[in-house]
């Protein structure tokens, strides 16, 4: 029997599937490229920014296309391997071409002055070019082409005026009254019909051409000898940026190296700050409410941010984020969930009602109600990346121990109080059982920490915080099936439950851990996939139904994985790994019936959690005897500790050890940092 799609895409709808948009990023800026060449998506002056062509939102709203004038759906497309560039090769009736796409980066100019205050991190090699550059070569026949820009600038607000830049037809300007210039450099000779630059040309076999579009200090080139150098160069940081990172010679090596790409392109490099996703209201329901601004940085990211760049030895990129996260923290004000890739701290929400949305899903929201919300898993969060990352570098950091100070007071002051929750509920506030667990997080990790640093008193102190509040959260959050739910006041599951065994609240082989996971396998899931929750349980402040959340199918690939079922974890991750989009991309959520992606796109935490779910299955297989052990690859060598019990709150602890290498020696080292053991999972220590 055929199942028909719960939500169909609409017939003849003029929007692609949000799967079929490519991403480019030069770590300042990011675009969407859509299947039919049009850029679709991209903001400026940074990636929060205003958007220039937003036609993912409205299809009035500003696009810019390069491609075959009577064709709209290309032959192939794919990255090219091991960069954010995109190649799309297009078979049309009299010939066949090839569009290379990509946000260009430029070796650093030592002797450029210095711009601003904005360049918080450490600058690399390399920065922004402030330059969409897109190639076209004819390598068959002929091909008919058509460039077609037409900005849009202020979420499609106001339109810009095009005038010619010298004195031929290959440069124009795009001016805006409020928002500036853009620049259009091009070999192809532009005319204009309102705010509108063309361009037409029949491109012969062995024929090249290329069109820039830079802003700011961006420097398009020339001509097309330059553009090709400026793409390789281009390419080449890529290729040295992952070059850097130890990946496991595995079939699923690809989807590791995709998904690293793509937190790299997530990520804004003066600050460091992680986007949880590249676009704003792109809706988790097809024609529903649920649309958000997820342009900002989540503190809720940080641990799996720093897990995952760890692991694949990306360390220079996880400091940044790192330094990022705690500056924010040793501020004078409260945490907050979110900030701005700034460090904004005010996000405050409108609605542009002016905008269709995209498929007509409104109201198409910028900024996010939620960043003055309470949420108490901000504290263990952010104690959990400060332990990762101490246990990663061998080292505390004591200039920020008055900083962890406050947060675990903090932790400990208001953990019994009610809040929204991980998933940012817009109901009434309630003691949700995973915001308890990060409470104990905090406190956790605190006395960890406080141990380390030799301050004996606090250990002892948050030690036994940490046992109230696990006893607190053992007593009150299980329903009499011996399943955790999903706040004090009800029996309804919840996802974030499966962080559970992840975070080492209790130990895999806990009868608790196994009914939870067990239960959210078999009762909060779509045709396998996971729900967050049921809406019609939680009163989340919206109405409508919402797609299965990839983050949290992935985590239930690594649950299952720890409590042993292995084989289920591995159909579940072959499964979820087959949803990827054509240029292995994950949106925040998939429509189970239909593999449909929903929401903001691509999704930093859907990739954060593949990362974790496929190692977790490696090292499954590490341990089983079917792939080198992939720390020995990483490490050059050491030795698996045995599997010596050990027991935290009166459980065994012995399964960890199958995954934690002990060094020869204090001072071993992989490759050429310390090294110090890093457990599978990214909340899974002894």
């Amino acid at each position: 029997m055929t199942v028909e799609p719960v939500h169909p895409v609409p017939a003849g709808s003029p929007f692609p599937p949000i799967a079929d948009y490519g991403f480019l990023s030069d770590c300042e800026v990011s675009a969407l490229v859509a299947s039919s060449g049009a850029i679709e998506w991209m903001c400026l002056p940074r990636m929060d920014g205003p958007s220039v062509f937003g036609a993912v939102l409205d299809r009035g709203a500003g696009s810019f296309r390069l491609g075959p004038a009577d064709v709209r759906v290309p032959s192939g497309r794919r990255y090219l391997p091991g960069t954010m560039i995109v190649e799309t090769t297009w078979s049309t009736p009299t010939g066949w071409a090839v569009v290379r796409d990509a946000l260009l980066v430029s070796p650093w100019q030592r002797d450029a002055r210095r711009e601003s205050d904005a360049y918080q991190r450490v600058p690399g090699d390399y920065r922004a070019a402030r330059v969409l550059l897109r190639t076209v070569r004819c390598i068959e026949g002929e091909v008919d082409l058509v460039l077609e820009c037409e900005p849009a600038f202020d979420y499609g607000r106001q339109r810009g005026t095009w005038r010619y830049a010298g004195s031929g037809y290959g440069a124009a300007e795009c001016v805006s009254p409020d928002h500036g210039q853009i620049r259009l450099t091009t070999d192809l000779s532009l005319g204009f019909e309102g705010p509108l630059a063309m361009a037409r040309h029949r491109l012969r076999e062995g024929q090249y051409v290329f069109c820039a579009l830079s802003w700011g200090d961006g420097a398009a080139p020339d001509n097309f000898a330059e553009a090709k150098q400026r793409m390789a160069v281009t390419a080449d940081f890529w290729h040295e940026w992952i070059s850097r990172g130890q990946f496991p010679d595995h079939p699923w090596r690809e989807y590791l190296v995709r998904s690293a790409l793509t937190l790299k392109g997530l990520t804004y490099a003066p600050t460091g700050a992680l986007l949880a996703a590249a676009t704003a209201s792109l809706p988790e329901t097809p024609g529903g409410e649920r649309n958000y601004d997820y342009r900002y940085s989540w503190l809720r990211d940080a641990t799996y941010m720093l897990w995952a760049l760890h692991t694949l030895g990306l360390t220079r990129d996880a400091s940044d984020f790192y330094y990022f996260i705690t500056d924010l923290a040793e501020g004078e004000s409260d945490l907050q969930i979110m900030y701005g890739i700034g460090g904004e701290r005010e996000l405050t929400e409108q609605t542009l009602d002016h905008l269709s949305g995209y498929e007509g899903a409104r109201p198409v929201r910028i900024g996010n109600g939620a960043w003055d919300q309470r949420q108490h898993d901000v504290w263990g969060v952010l104690l959990d990346s400060v332990h990762l990352h101490t246990s990663s570098r061998d080292q505390a950091d004591e200039r920020r121990w008055p900083m962890l100070v406050k947060q675990v007071e903090a932790a400990l002051k208001y953990w019994r109080d009610p809040d929204q929750g991980l998933w940012e509920v817009r109901g009434p506030a309630k003691h949700f059982t995973a915001s308890k667990v990060m409470c104990w997080v905090a406190a956790d990790r605190g006395a960890r920490l406080a141990l380390l640093r030799g301050d004996l008193g606090r250990a002892d102190e948050w030690r036994r915080a940490a046992d109230e509040i696990h006893a607190d959260v053992c007593a009150n959050g299980l329903d009499d099936r011996g399943v955790f739910c999903q706040h004090y006041e009800t029996k309804a599951l919840d996802a974030s439950l499966l962080l559970i065994p992840l975070l080492g609240f209790l130990p895999p082989d806990d009868p608790r851990v196994r009914a939870t996971v067990l239960a959210i396998a078999d009762e909060l899931t779509e045709d396998e996939l996971v729900l967050r929750y049921r809406v019609e349980e939680t009163d989340d402040g919206f109405g409508g139904e919402e797609g299965t959340f990839t983050i949290c199918s992935f985590w239930l690939v690594s649950a299952l994985t720890e409590i042993g079922e292995v084989p289920r974890a591995r159909a579940l991750c072959e499964k979820l790994l087959s949803y990827a989009s054509p240029l292995h991309l994950y949106a925040e959520e998939i429509d189970a019936h239909s593999g449909q992606h929903l929401g903001n796109f691509p999704q930093a935490f859907s990739h954060l959690a593949l990362i974790n779910a496929v190692m977790h299955l490696i090292r499954e297989d590490e341990r089983a005897g079917d792939v080198e052990p992939l720390t020995a690859l990483l490490c050059g060598g050491g030795t698996w500790r045995s599997s010596a019990s050990c027991s935290r709150n009166g459980s065994p602890r012995a399964w960890w050890s199958r995954y934690w290498p002990r060094s020869t020696s204090s001072t071993s080292r992989c490759r050429t940092r310390r090294w110090s053991p890093v457990p599978s999972a990214p909340w899974c220590y002894p």
